[in-house]
């Protein structure tokens, strides 16, 4: 069981590379040796029993005494620099443990040797993104509940309300009952988008497309409810501009990117959309005027059911699935992209590949 641990199979080690060496002195010291020391003291007129006696009870006890002290010594600091390397390790195993066992917190010291300290650093990274996963999956149950729930309720208010007379089905009440199915089935399909996109069941069709006529037909798409909210439409779009793209996944993107701008923007603001050719990359902004994205909440806008508004009010968004399915379809084309908030202007921007 000792040989089993590091510890033990240092030590082992040690007491084996000890033990070699004094075998080869052991040799050295009794045939080299003796034999050496006993044609010395015949020339110089001793005999050979009396001088290999002298050698016996000289050197050779000096050597086996100080033979043993080597092996005590040997195994003791093998002991000593096993367990030094052990505990490390073991920190890592109790850790490892503790995280399958859900605590996601667990973290363990760096120290040691550097490539034990680089392996700290390792698993603390991956448990601080297996905490970080799991405090998003918990938040995506949470949401997701809560988006199906909202119009559940109301559905099931509804029926049962018509089912006891309280309310008469007239035309009204068919609408609002309409507003609600088809709210859970936008949620379903964007949901089903993202589940698609997890399993990259449909990888993009990436083409040579003009970005500049694709940008211009989504903001030709988004006039009417821009126009709607009471909103200025400002454009900045080059006559032609080259770049790679699934058509119909950029035409999404852009639809989503407009709707959120439209959505979040007060009436009588602004609304621009940007093209523009950069080094190696074309780059798309789409920016709206309005009270801006709180920087605690700008680094998380991309995440799936993740809301500004805390309020889940209709009036104010959609189910936090929209941006996360636009940061999905853009890196699957091999695009990035970003948000930025100050001073009242809010921009968002998608970089993606050029021709």
């Amino acid at each position: 069981m000792i040989a089993r641990g590091i510890a033990g199979r240092i030590a082992l080690a040690a007491i084996a590379s000890a033990a070699v060496g004094l075998v080869i002195l052991a040799v050295g010291v009794a045939v080299v040796g003796a034999e050496a020391f006993t044609d010395l003291m015949m020339e110089a007129g001793d005999t050979a029993e009396h001088a290999r006696e002298m050698y016996d009870d000289s050197v050779t006890t000096v050597v086996v005494a100080a033979s043993i002290l080597a092996v005590v010594a040997s195994i003791a600091l093998a002991v000593v620099l096993g367990r030094m390397l052990a505990r490390p390790l073991d920190e890592v195993s109790a850790a490892a443990r503790r995280v399958a066992d859900g605590d996601y917190a667990a973290r363990v010291p760096r120290d040691g040797p550097e490539e034990l300290a680089s392996l700290a650093d390792s698993f603390n990274q991956m448990a601080a993104s297996l905490e970080r996963q799991e405090a998003m999956r918990r938040d995506f149950i949470a949401n997701a509940a809560h988006e199906l729930r909202t119009p559940l309720t109301n559905l099931q208010g509804y029926l049962e309300a018509l089912r006891d007379g309280v309310i008469t089905a007239d035309r009204a009440t068919y609408v609002s009952l309409h507003e609600e199915a088809d709210r859970l089935v936008r949620l379903s399909r964007s949901l089903d988008a993202l589940a698609e996109g997890d399993a990259g069941t449909s990888p993009p069709l990436l083409v040579d497309i003009d970005l500049s006529a694709a940008v211009q037909a989504a903001v030709e798409l988004a006039a009417p409810s821009v126009e709607r909210a009471g909103l200025r439409l400002e454009t900045d779009i080059p006559v032609a501009l080259p770049a790679r793209a699934d058509p119909d996944r950029l035409s999404q993107v852009l639809a989503n990117l407009l709707s959120n701008a439209v959505r979040y923007t007060p009436s009588g603001g602004t609304v621009t959309v940007r093209a523009e050719r950069r080094p190696g990359d074309v780059l798309i902004s789409v920016l709206n005027t309005g009270e801006g994205i709180p920087p605690e909440d700008l680094d998380r806008v991309f995440e799936r059911f993740y809301r500004v508004e805390k309020s889940r009010d209709r009036g104010r968004g959609g189910a936090g699935i929209g941006l996360a399915i636009v940061k999905q379809l853009v890196e699957q084309s091999g695009g990035r992209v970003g948000a930025e908030s100050r001073d009242g202007l809010t921009r968002f921007w998608v970089s993606l590949p050029g021709a």
